[in-house]
């Protein structure tokens, strides 16, 4: 399948060395996102010249907008809550957000990686390891303010990803972002059970490896492919629909929203990178995005703390 010239454009410029967890907030009106690396989060309204850059005391792997108002972070080895003054301050902060609960206290090379909240508001999360050769011993977990944290019955995995869910909240998709395979699971948030995975789809490209993923109104997942500069999209029966491409190399984490809910954008990164690459492709790091159809757009649901 033939891509078209870069459908996504330059957004914003930025040099974020792992630009992660990209999502809409509705309520502030802005994009927000993780540097894994810079142990930070952003966020930023479409159209304004500067950012709100949060500084933390960890990195942060993934995080969600909460019910409240307060944002709950998947910190490398411990959940959190961080509560800021203003969604919508620019400039630079320093916040010391309050301990939950330690993750994987037990496994020294572990970290916190890819999540997103479940359709009832449940925050679903895995973890990575980053000792060389990487291990399979990452996980899955769940945490709701009813049951606590709960790791999700799957094998273990060296880089947790692409975790998102049906429209129906019913079916949960993940990977082990080396496998170059999506899988797919039956997925009640009650009980934090799944069903025996299956396959979804299996990369065709040999240089790409899927990274973070969305669905959207139809059902649809967009993956971010990273090493492949492409976001793809397929259909709920594992079909590919589309490959766009991206102007740099490494894309990490595709969100929809905008103002008007007709926006897909994406993070990228500048990690690992040669100075060669950053020569040739001196925007990554920074957030690209194109134009989508009406009624694509399928809001990302808060973490229930009523």
């Amino acid at each position: 399948m033939s891509k078209p010239e870069h459908p996504f454009a330059l957004v914003l410029a930025q040099a974020n060395s792992l630009g992660e967890g990209l999502q809409w907030h509705a309520a502030s009106g802005r994009w927000w996102w993780t540097d894994i690396v810079g142990s930070c989060i952003y966020g930023w309204t479409p159209g304004a010249a500067t950012t709100l850059q949060v500084r933390l005391p960890e990195r942060v792997g993934c995080f969600v907008h909460t019910r409240s108002g307060a944002i709950l972070l998947a910190m490398a080895k411990r959940l959190a809550r961080l509560k800021l003054p203003d969604l919508q301050a620019t400039g630079v902060i320093d916040a010391q957000p309050e301990e939950i609960a330690l993750i994987e206290s037990h496994l020294p090379s572990t970290r916190s990686n890819d999540g997103r909240c479940d359709r009832s508001g449940a925050f679903v999360f895995g973890t990575l390891d980053e000792a060389e050769p990487r291990q399979t011993i990452g996980g899955f977990y769940q945490y709701s303010l009813a049951k606590g944290l709960r790791r999700l019955p799957l094998d273990g995995v060296a880089i947790a990803n692409s975790i998102c869910f049906s429209p129906d909240g019913k079916r949960m998709y993940y990977c082990d972002s080396p496998t170059r395979r999506i899988m797919v699971c039956d997925y009640d948030s009650a009980s934090a059970r799944v069903s025996e995975p299956r396959l979804f789809v299996k990369k065709d490209v040999e240089a790409a490896e899927p990274d973070g993923s969305t669905i959207d109104a139809q059902g649809c997942l967009w993956n971010a492919e990273w090493g492949n500069a492409s976001v793809t999209r397929y259909a709920p029966d594992g079909r590919l629909l589309a490959r766009y491409s991206v102007p740099v190399r490494d894309v990490t984490c595709p969100a929809f929203g905008g103002p008007n809910g007709d926006q897909i954008t994406v993070t990228t990164a500048r990690v690992g990178l040669s100075s060669a690459d950053l020569m040739s492709m001196p925007q990554s790091g920074s957030l690209f995005g194109m134009s989508i159809a009406a009624g694509l757009y399928l809001p990302e649901p808060l973490f229930n703390d009523d």
